[in-house]
């Protein structure tokens, strides 16, 4: 890893603190920049989610996607994380914290509200995002990339009846303009540019020129990471600075559901005999959140100003250096990681046998 790899978690909270204090003292600059938007995508950070993930999509080769189904496994550990574990983990969580522990110190009438936002965050697996955790996991394109598409097709269906559910709401309105643009933003255009791009680079240089161009386009991946940081932390500048209490209550739930399902979905990989370049993606898919989906559907239920939107918000917050630090525990632990796989693998094979 190169020195700006390895410090990442220095630059990324750096960026935390610049963004939280421009936003502080330039709030009419953020507020001019979140004015560029369509149907509550915004459209700056949009293009720089493109040109975080793009490098990482150049890698995948379409003529490969059909070895997915040797990962079958970890795709069901990621579903099942996902869609039956998560939510319900993250309704348990604020219920007993904020709505029981934290309850003394919380605006009594926002409780319900902190609750809702909390549940929407969780309910709704990260899209764009994982593409960069896998790389930094050196996870499998291919299946990381199969898995997010799996997952969006699953939202659009699940998302708005487990969010009901959990909420007890008859009825839910979903954005679902935001949901279709942000999947569209987030993960078709950016493939289509990749796959144009890398089929040029094959032209010219083969997969020779493809390293190349990866090797280049790298630093700038991890830049637009930090410049997103810079922009999201930068809307919610003044709400941080206000609330800092509250932020630090609402973010315990989330620190504990993102260890809890990465650790689940990474040692059910292990027990499963599931190779480690699956199942570090498969963990970090389990844990992230889609937080412009959850932002969306807070301030589209609950309003703006409300405790709802506040909670998703702490979700971005929390969710970029806790999300390095499972990055870190899955490349470390690689190694006893394999060391188990391989035992199961061969039971496994015995058994068959």
């Amino acid at each position: 890893m190169s020195i700006f790899e390895r410090y990442l978690t220095l630059w990324v909270a750096l960026c935390i603190v610049v963004g939280v204090a421009l936003g502080h003292f330039l709030p009419d600059v953020f507020h001019a920049i979140g004015s560029f938007e369509i149907a509550q995508v915004n459209l700056p950070v949009a293009v720089l989610v493109w040109l975080m993930i793009i490098p990482m999509l150049l890698k995948i080769d379409f003529g490969a996607l059909g070895q997915v189904k040797e990962h079958w496994r970890g795709v069901g550990v990621t579903l099942f994380i996902n869609w039956a574990v998560k939510p319900f983990s993250m309704a348990a969580l604020s219920w007993f914290f904020i709505g029981h522990l934290f309850a003394p110190y919380l605006p009594a009438e926002q409780i319900t509200s902190y609750i809702a936002g909390l549940i929407i965050l969780a309910a709704a697996p990260c899209t764009a995002m994982v593409f960069v955790w896998s790389n930094l996991s050196d996870g499998e394109p291919h299946f990381t990339l199969s898995q997010v598409a799996v997952n969006d097709l699953i939202m659009v269906f699940a998302f708005a009846p487990i969010v009901g559910l959990l909420l007890g709401l008859s009825a839910i309105t979903v954005p679902w303009q935001t949901l279709f643009l942000s999947v569209a933003l987030d993960i078709v255009v950016p493939v289509i540019i990749a796959q144009l791009l890398r089929r040029q680079l094959i032209t010219r240089g083969g997969l020779a020129g493809v390293q190349a161009a990866l090797k280049r386009l790298g630093p700038a991946s991890l830049i637009a990471l930090l410049a997103t940081l810079v922009l999201l932390f930068g809307f919610q500048g003044e709400q941080i600075i206000a609330q800092p209490l509250i932020i630090a209550l609402l973010a315990v739930p989330i620190l504990i559901q993102v260890y809890f399902n990465s650790g689940l979905a990474y040692l059910l990989n292990r027990t499963f005999g599931v190779a480690h370049c699956v199942a570090a993606p498969s963990a970090l898919i389990g844990a992230s959140n889609f937080f412009e989906l959850a932002v969306a559907t807070a301030i589209v239920l609950f309003g703006f100003e409300s405790g709802a939107a506040l909670a998703t918000v702490v979700g971005v917050l929390v969710e970029v250096p806790v999300m390095l630090s499972v990055v870190r525990i899955v490349n470390s632990s690689k190694g006893w990681y394999e060391r188990g796989a391989i035992v199961r693998r061969r039971v496994a094979r015995r058994a068959a046998d």
